[in-house]
């Protein structure tokens, strides 16, 4: 089911995204905003010192934006299935993405005055992070006490009670930082997040008029994603930063708990979750054998390291986000409404 909410988000977000990047990339070479390059990174990327960062900013704008623009020409349509659980999961879930993108601004920020690679330490982006998450999950269970029952893709739903917070946490956490690690390359995380948000799109699609809301809210992503690639694809004339990252992070997960599919991020967001996995089992394996299991982590750097283009690479992941998300499909089809 596609409504007219759907089509002016995701149109309104890719044009607005493309207009703003026009405007605010030149912003941010003035304020010489430009990104420090890891030391321990691809020796090649230093040629990348100093292209503009904290360039989620431009689409942080579009989509909410978008949505909310969506969102108005839905209830302007005669739908009437908006609720304050509605309102939680759409609403919510942006305050929780900007709440995480202004984690990851303090983030760059910092790194951009003081000219490091390092902004916030582990702890304080970890505290920012608990206490966004507890807040999220708090209004959630607020306004349907309810959402201890998960749906598990493949397997039926299960009440977690008062394992639901911890659980739904680390997940939260979890997601957003894998998320972040996947944006390494020009154009990976905003192709793999739109690829994501397609299967979000369909899935609400699929999943009957209740979700309309999560629909549009998929698809300004979607277009906020493809607008940005217009300067983010290989040779980037803009980074996204942690602004922009954490800001994704917090939408996907938005999007997975609207629907009621908490769990469905492990397909969908397969990729996100084998770059973390890539950072975990390589810190395992230098400290339990003395020897490195990837060339370089996360995994995308292995395979940068190995020869492979950044296009390439991007490409790759493209298509395993495809088929994860094919597969995710699969585990909606039983609740289509």
């Amino acid at each position: 089911m596609t409504s007219i909410g759907t089509i002016v988000a995701a149109a309104a977000s890719f044009l607005l995204t493309v207009i703003f990047g026009k405007v605010m990339i030149p912003l941010l070479r003035r304020l010489k905003f430009g990104q420090t390059i890891r030391e321990d990174g691809p020796v090649w990327h230093k040629n990348k010192e100093g292209t503009p960062t904290m360039g989620g900013l431009i689409f942080m704008v579009s989509i909410g934006a978008a949505a909310v623009a969506g969102y108005l020409a839905l209830t302007a349509s005669g739908w009437d299935q908006g609720n304050v659980q509605t309102l939680a999961s759409l609403f919510g879930g942006l305050v929780m993405a900007y709440l995480f993108g202004l984690v990851g601004f303090i983030d760059d920020y910092i790194k951009v005055v003081k000219k490091r690679n390092l902004g916030l330490n582990a702890k304080q982006k970890l505290l920012f992070q608990v206490l966004i998450t507890a807040g999220y999950l708090a209004v959630l269970y607020a306004v349907d006490p309810g959402c201890t029952a998960v749906q598990i893709p493949f397997f039926g739903q299960w009440d977690f009670g008062w394992l639901y917070f911890p659980v739904m946490g680390v997940l939260i956490v979890g997601i957003v930082n894998s998320v972040n690690l996947t944006d390494g390359i020009d154009g990976l995380l905003s192709s793999i997040t739109f690829w994501v948000s397609v299967f979000f799109m369909i899935a609400t699609s699929l999943l009957g008029s209740w979700y309309l809301d999560m629909n549009l809210l998929a698809a300004a992503v979607a277009g906020g994603c493809v607008g940005f690639l217009f300067y983010n694809a290989h040779p980037a004339k803009v980074f996204m930063g942690d602004t922009g990252s954490m800001f994704l992070g917090g939408l996907v997960v938005a999007l997975a708990f609207g629907i009621d599919l908490e769990f469905i991020l492990f397909l969908a967001g397969f990729i996100y979750c084998a770059e973390s996995l890539s950072v975990i089992l390589q810190v395992l394996s230098v400290k339990l054998r003395g020897k490195r299991l990837f060339r370089m982590s996360p995994i995308h750097h292995h395979f940068e390291m190995g020869g492979m283009g950044e296009n390439r690479i991007v490409f790759l992941f493209s298509i395993v986000t495809i088929v994860m998300c094919a597969i995710a499909f699969l585990a909606v089809l039983p609740l289509k409404g």
